[in-house]
């Protein structure tokens, strides 16, 4: 499985962007806008809107792909600023915050806003260096002269190859997300096995190349094992950081820093990330154990592959296996949820959620439950959750096929209706009426359902207690 961790290796349009009005270490005010009104802003104070059309195209995708570069490598947040971009065009692009906006330019980066400059076989946004091409001068684009090549029917890509090269493309239709951080939240440490962990890895033999007092990990697979705790202990205690031989916040930073320093990948001369050289991640199976709560995760999963073409349908087999932990991280990819491959509460509750949102609106008649193991909670009057929702889920079957047993309206709440439900169905089959769900009843509704549901509903005699 390919990783595709938004920020890290796949490039995405941020819903918003934070840009300091003023040098980086200059005390100024932060603003935050959305990124489609900044990519404006700055094309309406770099260019001018009365050039050829071909002009203002190269030069708004020069624009973008600044901006995404200093976004995709977390510039100046991996070295501890609060803001993506600066507006001094010593360091940045112009951005005049409040001015107006040219109707010709606007018109074009709603266009347009969504592509970007990448060199062939690269991942990152070119940093498209551009200057004025009368006043100043630089080795990328000159503003001015793109009027000159559009004047003479150069089109916006050729344009952009005469400046930066035969060798790039012009990414279209990229993905759009939220703002986030592409910290994963936890400190990565001992123990562990995820796709951040890999890319660390990866990043870190990198380093080591110009560090060499960093030792190379051999063979990375996202593990993080002593070698890999070898590797930042030396890291930590090569670039002054607490050595702790876990990747916190401050190291996972320090380590995409100097990453992005010593591969040149905010320079025009960038050596790239090469996209066949991303590499591939296979989670490692977790212990061969029956967990009750993993029934239900892949029941969901298998629901959800109904709806999702990008997640795979899996066994009910009650086992954290490779190929549940697989669909488990396909499920958090197409979710925009951190790709760990585990079942944290986030998880859960965005896969419930989503599950009982579909089968909401189906029929009990239209749903399929599985034998599912009792989760191994008592659920009584007051208890919530999604396997309070199966509960009702079963009974509504129930009810709709045998008289004397009333619906419990599936909402994943324990209240008075479904304890109801459950007293009367323990009453038919002959069961200590309690209203209460325990192991025995969970496994007496599951097979009642299962044999109506799928068996022959005249063989429902044979159960203890039915009149």
């Amino acid at each position: 499985m390919s990783i595709e961790i938004p920020g890290l290796t796949q490039v995405v349009i941020p819903a918003a962007i934070t840009v300091h009005l003023g040098a980086p270490d200059e005390p100024a005010e932060n603003v935050t806008v959305s990124f489609l009104d900044y990519i404006k802003n700055v094309a309406s104070s770099e260019i001018y809107p009365t050039w050829p059309e071909e002009a203002l195209r190269a030069n708004i995708y020069a624009i973008t792909s600044t901006a995404l570069n200093r976004i995709f490598t977390e510039w100046y947040r991996s070295r501890g600023y609060n803001f993506d971009i600066t507006n001094d065009t010593r360091y940045d692009q112009a951005y005049v915050h409040n001015r107006g906006i040219y109707d010709s330019v606007s018109r074009l980066v709603d266009e347009l806003f969504d592509s970007y400059i990448v060199r062939q076989g690269q991942l990152e946004p070119l940093y498209a260096q551009f200057c004025d091409g009368r006043v100043s001068f630089c080795p990328g684009l000159l503003q001015w002269g793109t009027v000159e090549l559009a004047n003479q029917e150069y089109t916006p890509y050729e344009i952009l190859q005469y400046y930066y090269g035969p060798d790039i493309n012009i990414q279209t239709n990229t993905p759009l997300a939220e703002a986030y951080e592409t910290y994963p939240g936890i400190p990565l440490q001992l123990g562990e096995n995820n796709p951040y962990i890999l890319l660390m890895q990866i990043f870190l033999n990198t380093i080591s190349t110009n560090f060499p007092a960093i030792p190379r990990i051999p063979n990375p697979s996202g593990t993080f094992d002593e070698t890999t705790k070898e590797a930042v202990s030396a890291f930590q205690e090569v670039f002054n950081l607490p050595v702790t031989g876990t990747i916190d916040k401050a190291t996972w930073y320090a380590i995409r820093k100097i990453y992005t320093s010593v591969t040149n990948l905010a320079e025009l001369t960038s050596e790239g990330i090469i996209i066949s050289e991303i590499p591939e991640y296979t989670p490692t199976p977790g212990p061969e154990e029956i967990v009750p709560r993993i029934q239900e995760v892949q029941y969901f999963l298998n629901v959800l592959s109904a709806y999702y073409d990008t997640i795979p349908s899996v066994d009910i087999n009650a086992v954290l296996d490779t190929q549940t932990r697989s669909a488990i991280m396909e499920f958090q990819k197409t979710f925009n949820l951190p790709i760990t491959g585990l079942v944290d509460e986030q998880t859960w509750n965005s896969m419930s959620n989503a599950v009982i949102g579909i089968l909401e609106t189906l029929p009990p008649t239209a749903i399929a439950l599985p034998a599912l193991l009792w989760p191994g909670d008592i659920y009584r009057l007051g208890s919530e959750g999604p396997a309070v929702y199966l509960i009702q889920q079963y009974l509504s079957y129930i009810a709709s096929v045998l008289e004397g047993i009333p619906p419990a309206e599936p909402d994943g709440i324990y209240g008075p209706q479904t304890e109801q439900a459950v007293r009367q169905f323990q009453e038919y089959f002959g069961i200590d009426v309690t209203g209460v769900v325990d192991r025995y009843t969970w496994d007496r509704i599951v097979l009642i359902y299962r044999n109506l549901r799928f068996g022959n509903p005249g063989n429902i005699s044979q159960f203890s207690g039915n009149q």
